[in-house]
């Protein structure tokens, strides 16, 4: 199992998210493309937070298809167009990971592969051999 671990030297995470993560990779490593708030039937979801919710699930349905849990994330890094939604991650992603505290990355970019998408989420997972 992974190590999520936050040295005391170093100031406390500003959320839900630990600064360090150790494993033996004694398993698999998953590697997940960024997610974005796109509908099987190619439709973007409208506004920020349903954005943020429809790429956190379709980040959940790659998990869960390569048969990992939310608790073998290990990192996730995501590019937001909007300077202010940092806070609608957060609640975002809390409500998808369920207290699970990967090391997390956000960061704010000009722009994503189409105009109309706001976020993407992209992610890493490992899950010890059976």
């Amino acid at each position: 199992m992974p190590d999520f671990f936050n040295p005391p030297t170093i100031h406390a995470p500003a959320s839900s998210y630990s600064h360090g993560v150790t494993h033996a990779l004694t398993g698999r490593r998953l590697v997940i493309s960024g997610q974005i708030g796109v509908h099987p039937d190619g439709t973007v979801a409208d506004g920020v937070d349903a954005q943020l919710d429809l790429a956190w699930a379709n980040l959940l349905t790659v998990l869960r298809a390569a048969d990992m849990e939310t608790r073998h994330l290990v990192k996730v890094t995501v590019f937001s167009t909007r300077p202010d939604t940092v806070m609608n991650f957060r609640a975002a992603r809390d409500k998808a990971l369920q207290g699970h505290a990967p090391a997390t990355t956000y960061l704010q970019v000009a722009g994503l592969a189409a105009p109309d998408l706001l976020v993407e989420i992209e992610a890493e997972a490992v899950r010890d051999a059976d």
